[in-house]
């Protein structure tokens, strides 16, 4: 995945750089870059996202049991 986003940035670089002015290639590379690769590379850690919370929540549940069990056996 990683590669394949580097890539399209040198892709879109070069594009960017051969627009007749700067703030055209600066709009190419804001439109056809940034927004597209921000939304794929969102979308694309949401399951990685969704796995750590849960982890994470697991964790948080584990650790309330066992300070309860420890309690209880005080």
């Amino acid at each position: 995945m990683l590669i394949v986003a580097i890539a399209w940035i040198y892709v879109v670089g070069l594009m960017a750089l051969t627009e007749p002015t700067v703030v055209a290639g600066i709009v190419t590379f804001l439109f056809y870059c940034v927004l597209p690769l921000g939304t794929l590379i969102y979308i694309s850690g949401t399951g990685k996202r969704k796995a750590r919370r849960r982890a994470a929540e697991l964790a948080a549940h584990q650790a309330r049991q066992a300070a309860a069990q420890t309690e209880a056996e005080d």
